[in-house]
């Protein structure tokens, strides 16, 4: 039976001490029986409700400790009982959408006994990834993938002669994704066996946009809808002799009828069977509803209406907040974070203001994420500035070249994971034609727990190559705001990067200055070698460079701030000066800031100067904390530290062994 709400409250409060509890009540609950889907097909509905609490609970109290996605998860749960009630995964496939919405799917497919580790170093990943178990069949981490991928799942069993069922589950918010359609339009037209659960809670991150919400929103349960059928019926039932039969063949026809103003008429379309809209916290519905799109051939769709952060009344009431989000307090909802300096997401977000206010060309755009972004308080102050296109990256990007074509300077905040998806819209729509967009790339670099599919890596290998491109990242948040103005002010496409997380803690300047384009600035001098730093890398650089001071090697420190165009003279000046340069950056070293760098000196003819390179080496980093990943990376102070000091002590000994081999061949 379900626990009612004070009961639920009681036992949160309580539930931090659950992992190390052997209590009466843990050995007798449901949830610690469940090793696997096949535990559930034993359990009535009644306990599948009551598993359905205790899957939340777990949820709520390992996110505080751990941080991650609570309402998408929450949300998902009952949906998640009945698919795996219903369906025979591992050999039916599902497959679910961004993967954000997964954490009871872990639950019951074996990892319960490691779920507290999740997005911990060496834990469970707070995503789908099929190395960790063969319930995950697709790794996700993005949106609007599911569909496409689940088409070729399907595609591949019908060829096989394969008859186990294969399952995409996506949110509304990934529907509006492009490639959702895609993936729809072609399975219409091969007309294979798949079933879409389309989990629709009206949000994706942020409240959902667009003409497509707005159409999957017209729910029979609407007001007019309910007034209509009571209306017809009244009519109906009054006619003497015929009103009762004609009203039990009304009914009958009502979903027909009702389907042409729903979003059934969509998907109908797009030759899918239709099934919905259904409530998704109703376990008997949907897995009534799971049971008939099981034995219905062809694509169907089946349209759940769940509740974005269900069961926790916080996560209820502010869903977006509680999207994704640190330790917090369970009795509070209130978050467990230290007071300390602000985040650079923070920092962009007034810095646009400001800007935005001195003037009115200055156009935001986002894909969905307007809090992620720092974009919420210019939403707010000019609406009529500020455009939300919805999970749609690709089109963000045109829609700013058009944009930029009228005569307004439009800035796209997109994390840096994301922009990859619309690399075709920079290179065409924005750079080959030279407008003046200004792409400010959040989470760049190393993300931490949220791992591989979101670590921001790759973006200063991607972007440097594009003609008329200026790339760069600031040290500290000072100096964002002033990369933030010398982007809006440059003729043409600008991008710059900054990482996740909180800032340095510097003291910003009043009036913000432009930067002049591809200078940088030196912060050390030395001799013995120079440090070539980008981003955030330029503080632990400099802490480096003291570390070393104290040792008796004298290291250079240059902030280079532009990846492009790099600054020649200084580069230039600081390999004749120590002849050995150590680059550091938070991106792959492959195409990065340090090949640029390599790449300056063969031609500006400096080959005998000694280079090492520390980034990201040429794999994917696993989930963790920041400065775990860091410093397993070799890019944290210590590491910057030691590779200096290699290269001043391997320097050394080979000239000590070529000065003893002169001196043996003169005494000969």
């Amino acid at each position: 039976m379900r626990y009612a709400q004070s009961e639920r409250s009681s036992r949160l409060s309580t539930e931090m001490d659950k992992h190390n509890s052997t209590s009466e009540q843990e050995r007798n609950s449901l949830l610690a029986g469940i090793d696997s889907p096949q535990d559930l097909k034993a359990l009535s509905i009644e306990d599948l409700y009551q598993l359905a609490e205790e899957i939340r609970e777990e949820i709520i109290c390992t996110v505080a400790l751990n941080g991650g996605h609570l309402a998408p998860n929450l949300g998902a749960v009952e949906l998640t009982l009945a698919l795996h009630y219903v369906f025979d995964a591992p050999r039916d496939v599902i497959i679910w959408d961004v993967g954000h919405q997964a954490y009871a799917h872990k639950l019951i497919t074996g990892r319960r006994e490691r779920f507290h580790t999740i997005r911990q170093h060496e834990g469970i990943s707070g995503f789908p990834k099929r190395s960790e178990s063969p319930y995950d069949a697709f790794g996700v981490g993005h949106a609007s993938t599911s569909i496409s991928a689940a088409l070729g799942f399907a595609a591949g069993k019908f060829i096989k002669g394969d008859e186990n069922r294969v399952v995409a589950v996506i949110g509304d918010g990934s529907m509006t994704g492009g490639m959702a359609f895609e993936g729809l339009n072609q399975a219409g037209h091969l007309e294979r066996d798949l079933i879409v659960v389309l989990n629709d809670n009206e949000m994706s991150i942020a409240p959902n946009v667009g003409a497509l919400s707005s159409f999957l929103s017209r729910k029979r349960t609407s007001k007019f809808g309910v007034r209509i059928r009571k209306e017809v019926a009244s009519v109906l039932s009054s006619i003497p002799g015929v009103g009762d039969d004609i009203l039990q063949l009304a009914k009958r026809g009502e979903d027909s009828l009702m389907s042409f103003f729903t979003p059934g008429m969509l998907f109908e379309a797009l030759k899918f069977e239709y099934i919905g809209p259904i409530k998704g916290h109703r376990l008997e519905r949907l897995i009534e509803a799971f049971n008939n799109a099981k034995n219905i051939g062809g694509p169907v769709l089946v349209h759940a209406l769940t509740t974005k952060g269900k069961g926790y009344k916080p996560a209820e009431c502010d869903p977006s907040k509680f999207h994704g989000l640190g330790k917090f307090e369970v009795s509070s909802g209130e978050p467990l974070k230290k007071p300390g300096a602000p985040s650079y997401t923070k920092i962009f977000g007034q810095t646009l203001v400001k800007l935005a206010e001195e003037d009115d060309r200055v156009v935001a755009i986002t894909a969905a994420m307007p809090e992620g972004t720092g974009l919420s308080q210019f939403a707010a102050l000019y609406p009529e500035r500020f455009f939300d296109v919805g999970i749609c990256e690709q089109h963000a990007v045109t829609f700013a070249a058009g944009l930029a074509l009228e005569g307004f300077k439009p800035v796209a905040a997109i994390y840096s994971t994301f922009l990859q998806r619309a690399f075709d819209q920079v290179i065409h729509d924005v750079c080959l034609q030279n407008l003046p967009v200004t792409f400010v790339m959040d989470r760049g670099g190393l993300v931490g727990e949220d791992g591989p599919t979101h670590h921001g890596v790759f973006d200063l290998s991607y972007l440097r190559h594009i003609p008329n491109m200026v790339l760069m990242a600031p040290a500290d948040e000072n100096e964002l705001q002033k990369m933030l103005k010398t982007a809006l002010e440059h003729d043409g496409p600008a991008a710059l990067r900054y990482p996740r997380g909180s800032a340095e803690g510097v003291a910003m300047d009043s009036e913000i200055r432009t930067l002049p384009i591809g200078k940088g600035e030196l912060l050390r001098e030395g001799n013995d070698l120079a440090i070539l730093a980008i981003g955030n890398r330029v503080t632990p650089a400099v802490e480096a460079a003291r570390v070393l001071e104290k040792e008796g090697v004298q290291a250079a420190v240059a902030n280079c701030r532009f990846v492009k165009p790099l600054d020649r003279n200084l580069i230039c000046q600081l390999a004749r000066q120590t002849n050995r340069l150590l680059t550091v950056e938070e991106n792959a070293l492959h195409g990065g800031f340090g090949s640029a760098v390599l790449e300056l000196l063969a031609e500006e003819g400096h080959t005998g100067v000694r280079v090492v390179r520390l980034g990201i080496g040429d794999h994917f980093i696993e989930h963790s904390a920041q400065q775990v990943q860091r410093a397993n990376c070799n890019i944290d102070a210590a590491a910057i530290a030691e590779a200096a000091r290699t290269m001043v002590e391997t320097d050394d000994a080979k000239q000590a062994v070529s000065y003893n081999q002169q001196s043996a061949t003169s005494n000969q």
